[in-house]
């Protein structure tokens, strides 16, 4: 591949990855305004909704960890890339050039942090939807006692 390719290889793969995020914060969104708005309890519609988002949640930590290692392994392609042009569209002056400029803003974070961060706003997400649920059930003792 040619270098051009790579980086355009390297940002599409980095759009996936804020694709994956964005899904991501709309059905968590989502489903904390379903959440709120509910005014029964029901423990049992509680528990889908729980069952539901943990399997959403592990599929997109999945396509992003997919995303992840393809957007490393690009930018390991770009890094290792010859100096010279492969065909005569490239100008050496013009990659050169690119390169020095834009290499150094290309990082990758490890998929570590990444992984870390999602189970956390994933625990967080059904502490919510649960602490919604409870809230429900006390609301619904203290006017049962009235």
């Amino acid at each position: 591949m040619r270098y051009s390719e790579l980086i355009q290889l390297y940002f599409e793969r980095s759009n996936a990855l804020q694709w994956y995020w964005t899904l991501y914060v709309v059905v968590v969104g989502g489903l904390l305004a379903f959440s709120s708005l509910r005014v029964r309890r029901d423990a049992i519609t509680g528990i889908l909704v729980t069952v539901l988002f943990c399997f959403f949640a592990y599929k997109n930590l999945d396509a992003i960890h997919d995303v992840t290692l393809q957007r490393a392994a690009t930018l390991q392609a770009i890094r290792s890339s010859p100096t010279n042009p492969v065909d005569a569209g490239e100008v050496a002056s013009e990659v050169a050039r690119t390169r020095s400029m834009v290499e150094p803003t290309l990082v990758s974070p490890d998929y570590e942090g990444t992984r870390n961060f999602h189970i956390a706003s994933d625990l967080l997400t059904v502490a919510a939807i649960w602490a919604m649920e409870l809230r429900r059930a006390r609301a619904a003792r203290s006017e049962s006692a009235k």
